[in-house]
């Protein structure tokens, strides 16, 4: 499997989490249920973004792990490329 890698970046432009690459958006931005990796402790963890309601504004989460909102930002990820 080939991947796209870099890290967690918040477009301010269509308020998203996407993937930056060298600075550039790769992807700009994820949707809920965008499926990929996060590298938490040297290990690449299976995820997937989604949004959390629960306190009346939309928090950005990734599902398994502990991290959302600001903690998102330059987390390095990956997703499989599209062939």
């Amino acid at each position: 499997m080939e991947y796209k890698e870099g890290r967690l970046g918040y477009n301010r432009k269509n308020d998203r989490y996407g993937l930056l690459v060298t600075d550039l958006w790769e992807i700009d931005g994820f949707s809920c249920g965008n499926r990929l990796q996060v590298e938490i402790n040297g290990e690449w963890v299976d995820t997937h973004m989604e949004m959390d309601w629960s306190t009346g504004k939309g928090i950005w989460y990734l599902t398994g792990t502990d991290l959302k909102g600001s903690a998102l930002e330059n987390k390095r990820v990956r997703v499989l490329r599209d062939r």
